[in-house]
């Protein structure tokens, strides 16, 4: 006769997929049941650390290897192939953004100078030095991340990852415990999901059971090499049009383009492009709502073209990946 335990067990465990249950569900069980004597399983109860193992196990698990069922492996294969792409992403534009202020701090004259190192002379709402320091320096961290995923350094990746995003949730932090301004709640949403899902796709998809980080073409110093100069050419040769989110997204569109005209295709690496289009097309939405009337002509032009053109990538790279899918592409390792 089933007891409650088993009952109550059974039903944790159907937080792991039907493939996995089939396979581990009846030893596992018993494995639990083992060492409960068999007159207090009625009055017992899975423990917390038990129910934190199956869902760990249970995300390993829906993120799958190459071992799993297609549909899982593809999955997973995708959302390691997003943290891959959005770490490098993130880590480019974190430099080129630090290096052209730096440049354009340094080469102006005195009064530009100046201007660039108010941020750091501890005036202003909520601006202490301490903090604007972290803010300035954390971010190139993602640059850590990136190179210590692709070296197989996960636990190092996960760690430096979460420090870098870290300023994206200070700025809904500060308003509460210093004088600071409230930011736009919009756009710092899409940042911090842009940064959070970085870490949450790169802590939960490259577990312990999954494959070494791979790029779909290149080496990791190149490709990030590769990154930098298009992000910083699109903000030299279009300065009118630049903001936050003009480098980041010219750089997934040319991706997702060379992507495209690129023989063979693997539909992990469409849908992983896909998720970092949607999140920068988000961002971009949001400055184009928020700063719309006052951006210069240039700008507004080449944001909407920008935007547009997230849109027709997105499109095209999701009916390609399923076109691979159900031309039998299979995951990467």
């Amino acid at each position: 006769m089933t007891t409650l335990l088993e009952a109550r067990y059974r039903a944790v465990l159907r937080l792991l997929p039907a493939y996995y249950r089939r396979e581990r569900e009846e030893e596992m069980v018993e494995t639990y049941l083992w060492d409960v004597d068999q007159e207090t399983q009625d009055q017992s109860r899975p423990t917390a650390g038990e129910v934190a193992s199956v869902a760990a196990l249970a995300v390993r698990t829906r993120l799958g290897t190459a071992a799993s069922p297609r549909r899982y492996a593809l999955f997973g294969a995708s959302v390691r192939q997003f943290a891959v792409f959005a770490l490098l992403l993130q880590a480019a534009s974190a430099l080129v953004d630090r290096v052209l202020e730096l440049t354009w701090g340094s080469t102006h004259g005195p009064a530009r100078w100046d201007l660039f190192l108010t941020r750091f002379d501890g005036r202003g709402p909520g601006n202490s030095v301490p903090v604007a320091v972290l803010e300035w320096t954390l971010p190139l961290l993602w640059t850590v991340a990136y190179f210590a995923l692709l070296r197989d350094r996960r636990r190092l990746a996960g760690m430096t990852a979460a420090l870098a995003a870290l300023p994206e949730l200070w700025v809904f932090v500060a308003p509460f415990v210093t004088d600071a301004y409230p930011p736009d709640l919009a756009y710092a949403t899409a940042n911090g999901l842009l940064a959070w899902l970085t870490v949450l796709a790169l802590c939960a998809a490259h577990h312990r059971d999954a494959p070494p980080a791979t790029l779909p073409a290149g080496t990791p110093g190149l490709a990030y090499l590769a990154s930098c100069v298009v992000m910083g050419a699109s903000q030299v040769v279009l300065p009118l049009a630049t903001d936050s989110v003009w480098a980041p997204a010219t750089a997934v569109l040319l991706a997702g383009l060379l992507w495209l005209v690129r023989r063979p295709r693997t539909p992990e690496t469409a849908f992983a492009l896909v998720a970092l289009a949607l999140l920068l097309l988000a961002l971009r939405v949001t400055t184009l709502l928020h700063w719309f009337a006052v951006l210069p002509e240039t700008a507004r032009l080449g944001s909407v073209v920008q935007a547009a053109g997230l849109v027709l990538l997105a499109a095209a790279l999701v009916s390609a990946g399923t076109r691979g899918v159900g031309a039998g592409g299979a995951a990467r390792p």
